[in-house]
């Protein structure tokens, strides 16, 4: 997992998958809560929490797992709505690397 990113990125919804598919992930916030919206290993799609972690540090997810972008963009997290639904109310921001990893 990244750190988020101190500027807003500016994106389109058209844009977002292939941001994700190239980024692999993104911060988002949206009424007053923040997710990070990533791929695990490249095969599947899931919103976490970042206001939650496990006993492991990592943050909680929030959303089902699914198998692609498109499927994604569709699924309600955030107060049983989706990222499409959200999207205009939503910034985002890039998830950063440290540059040793």
């Amino acid at each position: 997992m990244g750190t988020k990113a101190v500027d807003a990125l500016e994106i389109s919804f058209e844009d977002m998958p292939m941001y994700l598919r190239a980024k692999h992930s993104v911060y988002m916030d949206v009424n007053g809560a923040s997710y990070y919206l990533t791929d695990v290993n490249d095969r599947y799609w899931r919103a976490q929490d970042t206001s939650r972690k496990n006993e492991k540090g990592h943050y909680v997810d929030c959303s089902e797992l699914v198998p692609t972008v498109g499927e994604f963009l569709d699924i309600p997290f955030v107060d049983g709505k989706s990222l499409k639904e959200v999207f205009d109310d939503a910034t985002f921001y890039a998830s950063e690397k440290p540059e040793d990893e």
